[in-house]
């Protein structure tokens, strides 16, 4: 697990580890050798239990989280 300080590390990360685009869910990603990491804001946590009723179904409809779109959700 990657715990990422803001949308930019997340963009990092994500653009470096991702190799295998189908296999993408929930900050999840695989790399060229098959390793799975998930990438998260460091406060998903605190994201998440804002308004579990829609950060929940929005977090789910993701590939790569979006931390703006949990704060708007």
């Amino acid at each position: 697990m990657i715990n990422c300080t803001d949308q930019k590390e997340i963009d990092y990360f994500w653009d470096k580890l991702s190799a295998v685009p189908e296999s993408e869910q929930c900050g999840w990603v695989k790399d060229k050798f098959g390793v799975s990491w998930q990438i998260v804001p460091a406060n998903m946590g605190e994201l998440m239990s804002k308004n579990p009723e829609k950060t929940t179904p929005a977090m789910l409809k993701m590939k790569k989280i979006i931390i703006a779109d949990l704060e708007n959700a």
